[in-house]
């Protein structure tokens, strides 16, 4: 039965639903291919309506969320409409010159399991859904993993309708002008389980190389916003034992930061990593010394002791900053997600299906956060990479060999088989 399953995934149709959504907000590139579907967006709306139109030319019952979330929803016959069902999918939306698999594999090779179990004539003991979250990247209305974070009671439906873009438009105006505000919230709670194929967005899978990942965890993240306040003087007539220079505190603390990162990689955990990804200097004049610097931290890793040793080492300089150098500091961490585990069944399932379809994999972790890291707290979840060339993202030369996408998608049919048929 199960290589029978498998044969039924079609690489071409999988491929020609992918390549048909490129074409939604492409932006033209010399190389490669390359898209900027921001949420509310014409393009968004676009890449909505055929992923719809897809799921009911299934036979798929379509239901919109209050924020847009999107669910195709198919109940085998002789299966109980109400018992809890097997989910499955990414996002649809995109990062600004972003690229073409980032999200839209994950949903689309959803789908593509669904058609493979009904064209093998299969019918699992659940039902089973297909779902495209709303901004998962943050393009436009927020930090990110915005559907996801409602489908699990994290963030209100409220809240997250009244989040805003640059231009003061809120989500709940974007929603409605593409005519996708629907009604009630996506329940990820109701869910039995969640399996999410992502592209790696790294080189783990074609270094080692194998056909596909399978993640048991994905790492939490902390950011930080950090002010250094120094004093803003002439750069010529301010002597040099005078000074109190932002720029050359903030300068020690983002060496610090990177250090002392180096250290718990070499003694305690190899995949913490930080990052300082912003550094504002004010006023940002030639012949100015720097006034005040801001600061923005970004750390990672899938121990939440290592990441917390990282923050008291910031704070720890911070203080020594202002002992030394004059200097006045403020700290926050107002982004602050803890580590989670993928479930162990949900990573049998994918080990068993690997096995019977004769797929190669390797476990590792995942670096970024994808809305897996959200529906991991409401439910059995896992997730599967697959390859990226050259490791390439969130730009025109994301690339995953379409052999790729379709043996990924094959290790997602058999474990959502799996999980909806135990």
């Amino acid at each position: 039965m199960d290589h029978h399953l498998y044969q039924y995934v079609d690489e071409e149709r999988l491929r020609a639903d992918i390549m048909h959504t490129a074409e939604f907000g492409s932006v033209p590139v010399e190389e490669g291919n390359c898209r900027t579907v921001l949420t509310g967006t014409e393009a968004n709306k676009q890449a909505r309506e055929y992923f719809v139109e897809k799921l009911e030319e299934r036979g798929l019952e379509v239901s919109v969320d209050a924020v847009g979330n999107i669910t195709g929803r198919w109940v085998p016959d002789n299966v109980d409409p109400a018992a809890r069902s097997v989910a499955t999918g990414s996002h649809l939306d995109s990062v600004i010159d972003g690229g073409m698999f980032d999200g839209v594999l994950g949903v689309y090779a959803g789908l593509e399991a669904i058609r493979a179990m009904q064209d093998a004539g299969l019918s699992p003991s659940l039902p089973l859904e297909v779902v495209a979250f709303t901004e998962e990247e943050g393009g436009r209305f927020s930090d990110g993993v915005l559907g996801s974070s409602v489908a699990i009671g994290d963030a209100s439906v409220a809240d997250a309708l009244a989040t805003t873009d640059k231009a003061g438009v809120t989500l709940g105006e974007a929603l409605e002008e593409i005519g996708f505000r629907g009604e009630e919230r996506l329940d990820a709670t109701a869910w039995n389980s969640w399996l999410e194929l992502h592209v790696e967005q790294g080189t783990r899978l074609e270094e080692a190389p194998v056909s596909a990942g399978i993640v048991t965890h994905i790492t939490g993240t902390i950011r930080c916003h950090i002010e250094i306040l120094g004093e803003a003087n002439h750069a010529g007539t301010t002597s040099m034992d005078s000074r109190i220079d932002a720029l050359t505190a903030a300068s020690e603390l983002a060496l610090e930061i990177e250090s002392v990162t180096n250290e718990i990689v070499e003694t305690h955990s190899e995949t913490a990593v930080g990052t300082v990804g912003q550094f504002d200097v004010e006023p940002g004049s030639i012949n100015v010394i720097p006034g005040s610097v801001h600061l923005g931290v970004d750390i990672r890793d899938v121990e939440y002791e290592s990441m917390e040793q990282i923050v008291s080492s910031i704070r720890q300089c911070l203080d020594r900053l202002e002992d030394e150098r004059d200097v006045e500091t403020t700290f926050s961490r107002p982004y602050d997600i803890e580590p989670i585990s993928m479930s162990e069944r949900c990573i049998e399932a994918l080990h068993s299906a690997a096995t019977r379809a004769e797929i190669s994999t390797i476990e590792l972790h995942s670096g970024a956060g994808h809305d897996t890291m959200h529906i991991a707290k409401a439910t059995d979840a896992g997730l599967i990479f697959a390859p990226s060339e050259g490791g390439y993202s969130h730009s025109a030369a994301e690339w995953t060999d379409w052999s790729d996408c379709a043996t990924s998608t094959r290790l997602l049919t058999g474990a959502l088989y799996d999980l909806a048929t135990e």
